[in-house]
């Protein structure tokens, strides 16, 4: 019997070691699981257990952490948001690349869109222009071009560009080794924008669509969105202007007229507190993203209100001026001043198209020039402000002077202007070489400065247009006028005769065929003209020109064509009654 108790014995000796072990490895397993790693992302102290709520309230502040949210010292732009504004800011920030251009100065060619917007198969022809003729960047204001999406969408115009094509004209400039900085307006200039009912009540003054009012909670969200598709759709950008020039009526909105008389009246910490909430938005949201924006609105603010406005540690100031001779010492003290509040770049902004009046037709090339001219001279002088380094120009190119304004001159109109102007940059003037690179990039025998006009020849893109449009600048009024002011016309075919349909078939044929001959040759070079600019402009942008500078005249010259043919069959009947 003791064998068998010996193996009895053996087999519960074994069967409690595998309970011992089960209930051991149960135990280790079910520690483990509310135990957390020493070293975990969220920062919580080595050796500490956190509870299931302490896990769940951890996990709901990441992102904040991951913004910067928490713990992190009041910048001098943040203010408290609404939690929606709080949750629309959520995103991780967009990582744009930071390129060095610190040894770069940048010539920019604007492009402004608000008006006669080319189609992207013209901008294809351009861009390599622009890079031979010593340009290295595009500065575009989209206004409503830009293909918005969602709450935007209403502000975007029927011909606005598809998100493909965006991506199309980074991809162009690329090619052209061009530089693209997006602009976006976020204060005034908004035109685009409060036009809609739907943003109405963002207007500073109810009646003017011009400027923001700065103290809705909306009209930062807004900006915040405009800013947001426009980046996000401009991945390389290492710049955005954020326009900020003429905001007419600044204070006169109620809440505005509230708050100065709560801050002693001071315009100037008005507009620079809204430009921080916008800067701060932007440096937080696009971290290798740098400011630019128009100084007009702060050439009046003090250098000790600037300084203390913290402005200068996300934007650089770009000073405009597009006049012919610049008062240079006044921009040399604005260039002191910013240096003085501590900016540490600054930018310069010429014209060479739309800034000799609304509504032109041609462009002065030698106003555009001197421009260019003096402000070689304030480059050049640069040395005297060590403190602040001078980053580039940008040459203006305004196509209307606001949303609501009529058409200034079309671009391909303005190409041997900004041929001159880009070269005499490049040259430190218009001398013998920058003429002769001028002529051969364009394609001309010569330039006339005083006339404007590139003669002979023209090889480049718009030329065509450039040729009609000189055409009809030199002859079109003056042939019409010449028509309806002969003495024979007056005398046997005034309005009064056609008026009441009454004038002798003798006397009007004297003078038939030449009017005739004058309508065919314009009719015909209008059609050309209509064509050429349909292969370059959406048809609102054609029918916009050919209203304003085209059909005025020609509507006359046509009439008189009508009331002709009616007329000489009456075979001289007695009046109409």
């Amino acid at each position: 019997m003791q064998g068998p108790r010996k193996a009895v014995l053996v087999r519960l000796i074994v069967f409690l070691l595998i309970v011992m072990a089960a209930m051991k490895w149960f135990s280790n397993s079910s520690v483990e699981e509310h135990v957390s790693e020493p070293d975990m992302f969220w920062g919580k102290r080595e050796g500490d257990v956190m509870s299931p709520e302490e896990e769940s309230k951890v996990q709901e502040e990441a992102p904040k952490h991951a913004e910067g949210e928490l713990e992190k010292p009041q910048e001098p732009w943040k203010q408290e948001e609404k939690p929606d504004q709080q949750q629309q800011d959520q995103e991780k920030p967009k990582l744009h690349p930071v390129k060095d251009f610190s040894s770069t100065q940048m010539r920019i060619v604007h492009l402004d869109l608000k008006g006669a917007a080319p189609k992207v198969s013209y901008l294809e022809q351009i861009f390599p222009l622009l890079f031979k003729l010593g340009a290295n960047g595009v500065l575009i204001e989209y206004e409503d071009m830009f293909p918005y999406s969602g709450d935007l969408e209403i502000l975007k115009s029927e011909n606005a560009y598809s998100v493909e094509d965006i991506e199309k004209i980074q991809h162009l400039a690329e090619l052209s080794k061009l530089e693209v900085i997006p602009l976006v307006q976020v204060f005034g200039h908004l035109e685009f924008v409060l036009k809609h009912e739907k943003y109405h009540a963002l207007r500073e003054v109810t009646k003017f669509p011009n400027s923001l009012n700065p103290h809705m909670p909306d009209s930062l969200l807004l900006v915040k969105g405009l800013i947001s598709q426009v980046l996000d759709r401009h991945p390389k950008a290492s710049w955005i202007h954020v326009g900020a020039d003429e905001v007419y009526h600044l204070g006169e909105g109620e809440e505005s007229k509230n708050w100065l008389n709560s801050n002693n009246g001071d315009k100037g910490k008005m507009f620079l507190n809204h430009m921080k909430k916008v800067g701060g938005f932007i440096v937080s949201k696009y971290p290798g993203v740098s400011l630019l924006m128009w100084d007009d609105m702060m050439r009046q603010i003090s250098v000790e209100i600037l300084e203390e406005s913290g402005i200068a540690l996300f934007a650089s100031p770009m000073i405009w001026d597009y006049s012919s001779q610049l008062n240079i010492e006044l921009i040399e003290t604005y260039i002191s001043n910013y240096a003085k509040a501590g900016f540490k770049t600054v930018w310069f902004a010429s014209s060479f198209k739309g800034a000799s009046g609304s509504a032109q037709i041609w462009t002065p090339i030698n106003q555009h020039m001197n421009n260019q001219l003096s402000w070689l001279k304030v480059i050049g002088a640069m040395e005297k402000h060590p403190s602040i380094r001078f980053q580039g120009i940008a040459l203006t190119g305004w196509q209307r002077y606001d949303h609501f304004s009529a058409l200034c001159e079309l671009f391909p109109v303005a190409i041997p202007a900004m041929a001159v102007c880009l070269q005499s940059l490049v040259h430190g003037g218009f001398n013998d070489e920058a003429r002769k690179q001028t002529l051969n990039i364009l394609g001309c025998n010569s330039i006339n400065l005083d006339k404007s006009f590139c003669e002979g020849g023209g090889a480049f893109a718009g030329y065509e247009i450039y040729q009609m449009v000189h055409h009809i600048k030199e002859n079109l009024k003056m042939e019409i006028d010449n028509l309806l002011q002969d003495g024979h016309i007056r005398g046997t075919f005034s309005r009064y005769h056609r008026k009441y349909r009454f004038a002798n078939p003798r006397n009007i044929e004297m003078f038939g065929d030449r009017v005739f001959k004058l309508h065919d040759n314009w009719e015909k070079l209008i059609q050309d003209l209509y064509i050429h600019m349909g292969n370059i402009y959406f048809p609102d942008t054609v029918e916009e020109w050919m209203e304003e500078n085209v059909y005025f005249y020609m509507d006359q010259l046509r009439e008189l064509v009508k009331d002709y043919k009616q007329i000489i069959q009456l075979n001289g009947r007695p009046k109409t009654s």
